[in-house]
């Protein structure tokens, strides 16, 4: 059993109002309000540059080589991929990099972002990575399910959106950082502080839900 594995059966209640939120469900079924969905996309950017600058400090807090590394293939994949990903479907509504970089930031997203950045901060590497952990592997195992359902069907608004976290290459990072996870874990890691490690994730995923549910309250 994974890290992972293990977090996510002992955070089961949080993981599934995540993984499952409502929001999730009617982006699959392309039922979801587009005014929620472009809500959602201008602070999913806005938080993306924050996880960023996480990644970025998860190459400060590494003890070795590979793990800087690995952090800043993080940093690449959210500059190089998400963040042009949003873009492309900001673009659709006639909203450029300027207009969405310079929307403020909804509260839960300033929640959640700083949460990040002070496990980071306040903590070591582990603990960066399970606070990031949730939307790292979360997004992976939602776009996959959406996909094995068949979500991804060309009627459906969200399709790009499905495709790109249900796809190969996400899948692989996400593959990836669960293994980087382990590697950590098999360090640094003991059963007097998973309890610490376990609630850094358990707040992640509700804050995910938070996440979620500011896009499903932009309804107008």
């Amino acid at each position: 059993m994974t890290l992972f594995d293990r977090l996510k059966a002992d955070a089961a209640p949080q993981w599934a109002d995540y993984t499952r939120h409502d929001f999730v469900d009617q982006l699959g079924r392309g039922s979801l309000p587009m005014a929620c969905f472009r809500h959602y996309l201008v602070q999913d950017y806005l938080f993306l540059i924050q996880f960023a600058r996480a990644y970025a400090l998860g190459v400060y807090k590494s003890h070795s080589v590979a793990d800087m590394r690995l952090s800043l293939e993080g940093v690449k994949a959210i500059l190089d991929v998400e963040l042009d990903l949003h873009l492309e479907l900001c673009g659709n509504w006639g909203m450029n990099r300027s207009a969405i970089e310079d929307a403020p930031e909804d509260t839960p997203t300033m929640a959640y972002t700083r949460f990040v950045l002070d496990a980071g901060m306040s903590g070591d590497l582990l603990d960066l990575q399970a606070a990031l952990a949730p939307c790292v592997i979360g997004y992976a195992e939602i776009g996959a399910r959406l996909v094995a359902e068949g979500l991804d069907r060309d009627d459906n608004p969200y399709r790009r959106w499905i495709r790109e976290y249900g796809g190969d290459t996400y899948q692989e990072l996400a593959a990836d950082f669960t293994r980087w996870l382990d590697n950590t874990a098999s360090q640094v890691l003991t059963e007097k502080r998973y309890p610490r490690v376990l609630s850094l994730f358990e707040k992640a995923c509700r804050l995910e839900s938070d996440f979620w549910q500011m896009g499903l309250n932009a309804k107008n």
